[in-house]
């Protein structure tokens, strides 16, 4: 899922990516990147027993990051 932000006012492009993986051993990966367009972004990664918990986190992260004016 790929959210962008532009800021008019600065003319600054942002992104956030988040991508949710599936582990070697059962477990489940939210992978989350940010940062500018045209550079390269910090990188997180949050380990979860289940998928159905990566899905909320993500979900609660897409909701916060939109009302931030992303889309």
């Amino acid at each position: 899922m790929d959210l962008t932000l532009t800021e008019h006012g600065t003319n600054t492009s942002l992104f956030y990516r988040m991508e949710i993986m599936p582990g070697l051993f059962g477990d489940w990966s939210l992978v989350r990147e940010w940062g500018q367009n045209g550079r390269p972004g910090q990188i997180r990664i949050d380990w979860f027993d289940h998928e159905i918990e990566a899905k909320d986190a993500r979900f609660a992260i897409q909701m916060a990051k939109s009302k931030k004016g992303y889309e």
